[in-house]
């Protein structure tokens, strides 16, 4: 699937945001497979200010590339807040990013149940204050209703809004 024009021409507003602001952005995905890092360095000059892209798809992939404790993965879900967050300062960590962004959510059309629904997706922000090198994390839930290829490009779209506001 190809990034829809909406997606690019964010993706252009974080890039040159991004690059104003002398920062470098990377992203860790779960059920967007690699759309939102695709989304981003579909741009020319991307290169400038992405740094890493990590596909976590997998609970295994969570721990062994972002640092996740599996009681925690266990503890919560891996459509959980908790895990958006970790996801985040995860990818802020090992890529040594100041904006890190993740995504984790179920996109169907399978795979939901009452407490977690098909398009429910949580999406991890974590960047690093300036003033105290610590970072500042948060989250953002989201019940997308739709489609598979629907959920995924607008989790795709909020993550990029997300990346764009989080740089001034």
């Amino acid at each position: 699937m190809l990034p829809s024009s909406k997606t690019l021409e964010l993706s252009t507003i974080l890039i040159n945001r991004a690059r104003r602001a002398g920062i470098t952005v990377s992203t860790a995905e779960s059920c967007t497979g690699g759309m939102l890092s695709a989304c981003i360095t579909a741009i020319p000059g991307s290169s400038d200010v992405f740094s890493y892209g990590f596909i976590t798809y997998s609970n295994k992939s969570k721990s062994a590339l972002l640092g996740i404790d599996p009681a925690l993965i266990n503890k919560h879900s891996p459509i959980s807040k908790e895990v958006a967050e970790a996801m985040a300062i995860g990818c802020l960590r090992a890529s040594k990013a100041q904006l890190a962004i993740s995504i984790t959510g179920i996109a169907g059309p399978d795979g939901g149940n009452e407490q977690i629904p098909v398009g429910t997706v949580y999406i991890g922000v974590a960047k690093l204050n300036k003033n105290d090198f610590k970072p500042v994390v948060y989250n953002i839930r989201l019940n997308i209703e739709g489609g598979r290829a629907h959920i995924r490009e607008e989790a795709c779209y909020t993550a990029l809004q997300e990346m764009c506001d989080n740089i001034k």
